[in-house]
């Protein structure tokens, strides 16, 4: 098992910190060259030195990208696809929760823009060699916390769902929690979506709730929901603890022809009744697919 990964490249977003990090460790452990897409290059430097020291004589590489930016998403996505003409894993990890409502120059919300948009921009402009390298494998991070979501298609940038009301803050910490609770629903959708749309190409999509880690995650959000966020870290997962399932998914020969399901814990789980809404998965996918097509 510790060499199951040798020969294989993996490209993974959000793997500076946290659970990317761990679960990039662990991949070039097991003898994978880890691509990676940071935002940081300070991080991004000291996350190469951390892959070149686990697993040396690899050559990984880094790639740096704003992903709460659709040119970026493209351009990023495009250096890789000239790059790399294999591509084995594809995990789409980076994401937040943001405590106010601010737009990217797209006119998207910040957390639509990165935890969803970048998923779906990656994975388009990667797919082609996804299946020249089947089988292959597209790993997305979710969380429990899309029970809590619902999908608005007349408010996909939380216009609304930004306006405080009592509900919110009783239900939610507040409106931050809210929107990224959908955000996390449209990750289930979208990998759900995405499998069918895989269906006999040798290439797997499945998603995954890692469990409440302590990571970076929550520390800009501010307010009552990050003093809360703050506290519930005290009690949280560590790191390694989480990426558990990121690894299992990305490696396992158990899960080498298993798609479209939600894993927690390296099992699979049901999520909630509206991620398995199929109607709401592929009117999402028709959204975003429009959003994509954007220029700017």
């Amino acid at each position: 098992m510790a060499e199951n990964m040798k020969g294989k490249v993996v490209v993974i977003t959000g793997a500076t910190s946290g659970i990317g990090q761990v679960a990039a460790e662990k991949l070039a452990a097991m003898g994978a060259r880890i691509v990676q897409v940071a935002r940081d290059r300070e991080r991004g430097q000291a996350a190469m030195a951390r892959l070149n020291q686990v697993a040396p004589g690899i050559s990984h590489s880094i790639y740096y990208a704003d992903l709460l930016r659709l040119r970026e998403m493209k351009r990023v996505a495009a250096e890789i696809a000239h790059a790399e003409p294999r591509i084995n894993v594809l995990i789409n990890n980076a994401g937040a929760m943001f405590g106010t409502r601010q737009l990217t120059e797209d006119g998207l919300e910040r957390t639509f823009a990165l935890n969803h948009m970048s998923y779906f921009v990656m994975t388009q402009l990667l797919r082609d060699r996804l299946t020249a390298s089947a089988p292959a494998r597209v790993v997305n991070t979710a969380s429990d916390a899309h029970t809590s979501g619902a999908v608005d298609f007349d408010d996909l940038q939380s216009k609304k769902a930004y306006r405080s009301n009592l509900w919110d803050l009783l239900r939610y910490g507040g409106p931050a929690f809210k929107v990224y609770a959908c955000s996390k629903l449209m990750n289930i959708l979208y990998t759900c979506e995405l499998a069918r749309k895989l269906a006999g190409t040798g290439v797997t999509a499945n998603s995954l709730h890692p469990g409440f880690v302590s990571t970076r995650f929550g520390d800009q959000t501010g307010g009552l929901i990050g003093f809360g966020i703050g506290i519930a870290k005290r009690f949280a997962l560590t790191p390694e603890q989480g990426a558990e399932t990121l690894v299992y998914l990305a490696s396992s020969p158990d899960v080498a022809t298993v798609s479209g399901e939600y894993f927690y814990r390296c099992r699979p789980a049901t999520p909630s009744r509206e991620a398995r809404d199929d109607s709401k998965a592929r009117q999402l996918w028709l959204e975003t697919s429009n959003i994509a097509e954007r220029e700017n």
